[in-house]
């Protein structure tokens, strides 16, 4: 079948493994120093290696290649031990700061992981697990004046812009919701239409995901108002 894939300049490659660490398919491997694209049919196209590597050596390319088989990603998975959860290079917790304190009247971040942005976001990850998932669009947050407190508070956190990305989330966010035990699901919009991609991308994956768990969507207006919850 013809789709999009990575494609990986062996003279651009450093040898860094950033790459490596960075898919969590497992389909990027390191052999003789470079990195190479060693099982297309676990590479789904989304290219969370891109931002990791230094050095640009990887590029999408449209052209054949066996389908993505996400049963097969998820049983090596298994084998190296990590069904539960995988960490990550890029995915980790947020630590909390307890050394001296900082003389600041600025508001408490809430945020407890990172990275946040849902094509950066790993499929499995240990904050994943009881999570209460946030699914929200890039500008709510700055809309919304008390957004930490109402929305990111107590909850994992991932953000988008399906119209400035130009994709569709939905299978990205399935697979994060199948694949973990996630708890809760809820949607903040803004009132515009481009962020009806983002709900209905967020509830398609949830309806394909095969889960039952509370959802909800909250939309704000441009003046920072809560419209509909």
């Amino acid at each position: 079948m013809i789709r999009r894939i990575i494609k990986i300049d062996r003279e651009k490659c450093n040898g860094c493994s950033a790459c490596a660490n960075a898919c969590h398919e497992g389909a990027i491997e390191m052999l003789n120093g470079k990195a190479v694209l060693t099982r297309e049919d676990y590479c789904d196209g989304l290219g969370d290696c891109l931002p990791a590597c230094p050095t640009g050596a990887i590029t999408f390319e449209e052209r054949e290649a066996p389908a993505y088989d996400e049963r097969a990603v998820m049983r090596a998975k298994a084998a190296k031990g990590c069904a539960g959860g995988c960490p990550s290079a890029q995915s980790r917790r947020i630590p909390r700061q307890h050394s001296r304190p900082v003389q600041s009247t600025a508001p408490q971040s809430r945020l407890s992981q990172w990275p946040v942005q849902i094509k950066l976001a790993p499929v499995c990850a240990p904050y994943f697990d009881g999570a209460n998932l946030l699914v929200a669009a890039d500008c709510s947050a700055f809309a919304f004046g008390d957004f930490h407190n109402q929305f990111i508070k107590n909850h994992v956190t991932l953000i988008g812009c399906p119209k400035l990305d130009g994709v569709d989330y939905s299978e990205k966010l399935k697979r994060i919701i199948a694949s973990n035990d996630i708890k809760s699901l809820t949607v903040v919009r803004m009132e515009v239409p481009c962020c009806g991609g983002l709900e209905n991308a967020a509830v398609k994956a949830l309806k394909d995901s095969g889960k039952f768990i509370p959802w909800q969507v909250v939309t704000i207006s441009i003046d920072g108002k809560i419209l509909d919850r």
